[in-house]
């Protein structure tokens, strides 16, 4: 089943839902950072709920960053989305793996810890960003949202997001589900939703059994009326010419080291992993410029 956001309405458009399944951008994210299982699960959450957020920006100008640090051994947890759903992101540590005494399932709240805080930031293409913070809850990533989108936003939400890793270290399944009530919901509308709640199944099994996304939306409401699906995926604009610009930031003490001791350098983007390395005849170039 490929990488999907599907939104919808239901309860006559007084609710809004988005679904994704995001397995493949875990795996992609998994490979290029080399995460161990609960540092997958971690990452996977927060991309799943950029994914679904970005699904609600308005045009491509638009991006948003998602920021969590919680004071856990994960470290921070970043995470960008765009317009149409597609993301990318990292973790501070990757090579963290916890898991739950009674249930055996991945410890995301122990990774990520709950003494710090979720920041979204929304750069809508004006001269400042918009956004919001509030303290974690639990550091589980789906009740940390549900908090920031009742605080920030004043829209109460239900967030569900579940991965599933192997013990390969691959994902099996990674997904979402964003249930937003808005402004004109009635007290039925709020009993849909709760009653909704009460029977919802994690959406790590309903990705694995290859529950088609539209499939899941009518499951929960019988008048949902799907919107919209898209093909979404990890998606980094770094390049060469980008990390060109930031060396050109350096100052020029720092820029004759790289050339004179180091004889180049080699700079890694933090979302995808991706190297670019630029020889002493490069780094000189931007000397030159510079002076």
């Amino acid at each position: 089943m490929k990488d999907q956001l599907v939104k919808a309405i239901a309860c006559d458009g007084h609710v809004r839902i988005y679904v994704c399944n995001t397995t493949g951008i875990i795996n992609y994210a998994q490979k290029q950072h080399d995460l161990w299982p609960t540092a997958s699960a971690t990452l996977g959450r927060v991309l799943s709920v950029a994914s679904m957020m970005g699904g609600n920006l308005k045009s491509d100008k638009e991006k948003l960053t998602i920021t969590i640090n919680g004071g856990g051994p994960i470290g921070t947890v970043m995470a960008d989305a765009y317009y149409g759903g597609n993301v990318r992101g990292f973790v501070g540590e990757p090579h963290v793996h916890y898991q739950y005494n009674d249930t055996g399932k991945l410890a995301v709240g122990v990774a990520v810890g709950t003494q710090g805080y979720l920041e979204v930031k929304k750069d809508l293409g004006l001269k400042e960003e918009f956004g919001g913070q509030v303290a974690l809850q639990n550091g589980e990533i789906g009740d940390d949202f549900a908090y920031y989108f009742a605080l920030s936003e004043q829209t109460p939400s239900v967030v569900s997001v579940g991965v599933l890793v192997d013990t390969d270290n691959t994902i099996i399944s990674s997904g979402g589900l964003l249930i937003q009530m808005l402004p004109d919901a009635s007290e039925e509308d709020i009993e849909k939703v709760e009653a909704v709640v009460k029977t919802l199944q994690p959406m790590s099994d309903l990705i694995k059994d290859n529950v088609a996304l539209e499939e899941i939306v009518k499951s929960l409401f019988e008048d949902a009326k799907i919107l919209e699906t898209t093909d979404i995926a990890f998606t980094c604009n770094c390049s060469k010419e980008r990390v060109e610009n930031a060396i050109k930031l350096i100052d020029k003490e720092d820029l004759k080291a790289m050339i004179e001791e180091d004889h180049g350098s080699e700079v890694s983007c933090q979302f995808c992993n991706k190297t670019y390395t630029f020889s002493e005849e490069e780094l000189q170039q931007i000397l030159d410029s510079k002076e």
